[in-house]
């Protein structure tokens, strides 16, 4: 059987992080969570409706004995999206990644807001990046905690 590739996240807990495009500060958040998006050439966003509740639920922030028992809504905690289409580098050969798995631009940018509006209606509206645009990430990894969630990994 042959793998699919899908929709991909990096959440990165963080006590805060902003987004910079030309020396302009776009968004920016206190502690929440960091959510890097990559969408494949064969998404068809039947995986937002999962992921963006995952990602909303996910228990990564301590409690009050410091067990990760609390998600970013239990904390009230804010969201950065972003998405990035590196996600999807193929290193296999030589050493230069190549991107023929992420998605074309269009349909990536239409999944890219869909999975904003999934999130804002199941919590909170999320601060963006700007799709397509080169952007300067600044963060605190509060932890550090990195959860990777794909299709392989529910």
């Amino acid at each position: 059987m042959v793998e699919q590739i899908t929709m991909r996240i990096v959440i990165q807990r963080v006590s805060s992080a902003r987004l910079e495009v030309g020396n302009k500060i776009i968004s920016k958040i206190g502690k929440g969570i960091l959510i890097l998006l990559g969408i494949s050439d064969s998404d068809n966003g039947s995986e937002i409706e999962w992921l963006s509740k995952k990602a909303i639920k996910l228990r990564i922030f301590p409690d009050e004995n410091g067990k990760m028992n609390l998600s970013v809504k239990d904390i009230e905690g804010e969201i950065l999206l972003v998405s990035q289409f590196t996600l999807y580098a193929n290193c296999k050969r030589g050493n230069r990644p190549d991107f023929i798995k992420a998605a074309k631009p269009e349909k990536a940018l239409e999944l890219y807001n869909e999975f904003a509006n999934k999130i804002e209606k199941q919590y909170q509206k999320p601060q963006m990046g700007i799709f397509g645009a080169y952007m300067k990430i600044s963060l605190t990894n509060d932890g550090p905690v990195t959860i990777i969630l794909d299709n392989n990994n529910n």
